[in-house]
């Protein structure tokens, strides 16, 4: 895997951490984050995995859902996020069509986030025939982690952007699908918008750590995006984000102030300048009249 550069004193994040964690009852906290400073914020806080998502489709790229972002704008990304880290792991999503049509496809491109973008492990959703990919790249020496329940690259076949999981039938759906994941050799699964009651359930039927978002607190470990929890984001947000601070309207409150201080010429100040050295400021209008 990627050789990470780590601080003096602070032991990087390993697969073999968060089992023991899993094993300890620690809980784990994962961050998903898009970029060099989203990454050092991530690091600073103490986050002990950090995941480019292919939400920052929508997030930070402007799209409709995550269907179109490619995989080379989630290796600029996944790059960008592996120059912020020192400590966390980092898991990089494998966005839609890169991975599905066959093994030999999803190792290829598992390959080339931990090559070209440092990833330590790759992120796969649903189970079914992912299953067997996931087999495929952890085959090929690549961590994998899963992701049941509400899958977001699939989420139109799943009905929309809506909870998995709500009846007994549909709570033994997402097991298998973890089971067959777990089985493929994943060592880790996220469980998104599943009712707590199954995730209670589940989590001590799994030997992987289970990262929750909308899953309830019995999962190992919780994940929120940046933008999400510091309020980044603009509008509506899916019911299980917890807003910690409210960083837009700081944002949006100081590039206002510098546009009225431009508007007003009150902005740039003389401490904001330079000078040109002593003398020199006389010399120039005649050096200046020499080019007329």
């Amino acid at each position: 895997m990627s050789a990470r550069p780590v601080a003096s004193g602070a032991a990087p994040v390993t697969i073999a951490t968060l089992a023991a964690m899993k094993a300890d009852g620690a809980p784990i906290a994962m961050v998903t984050a898009y970029d060099h400073p989203g990454a050092q914020v991530a690091e600073a806080a103490g986050a002990d995995v950090v995941l480019v998502g292919d939400s920052a489709a929508m997030t930070v790229l402007g799209y409709d859902s995550t269907v179109p972002i490619t995989v080379d704008e989630m290796l600029m990304l996944a790059a960008a996020v592996r120059r912020g880290l020192r400590r966390a792991l980092l898991v990089a999503d494998l966005p839609f069509a890169s991975y599905e049509a066959s093994d030999e496809q999803a190792v290829r491109t598992a390959q080339r986030f931990v090559k070209q973008a440092g990833a330590d492990a790759v992120k796969v959703e649903r189970g079914g025939t992912t299953a067997q990919r996931a087999r495929a790249i952890v085959a090929a020496g690549i961590p994998v982690m899963g992701h049941v329940g509400l899958t977001p690259q699939t989420a139109t076949a799943l009905g929309g952007y809506r909870a998995q999981g709500r009846t007994a039938e549909a709570a033994v759906q997402v097991a298998r699908d973890a089971s067959a994941l777990v089985q493929a050799g994943c060592f880790a699964l996220v469980f998104e918008a599943i009712p707590a009651e199954v995730t209670a359930a589940l989590v001590p039927r799994l030997p992987v750590p289970v990262i929750g978002i909308g899953a309830g607190p019995a999962a190992d470990g919780q994940v929120l995006v940046v933008h999400d929890l510091l309020g980044i984001t603009e509008g509506p947000t899916a019911r299980f984000v917890k807003r910690y601070a409210e960083v837009r309207k700081a944002m949006v409150d100081g590039v206002t102030a510098y546009v009225d201080d431009v508007r007003a010429r009150s902005y740039p100040a003389r401490e904001h300048g330079y000078a040109m050295a002593p003398g020199e400021a006389q010399r120039l209008p005649a050096l200046l009249a020499d080019l007329d």
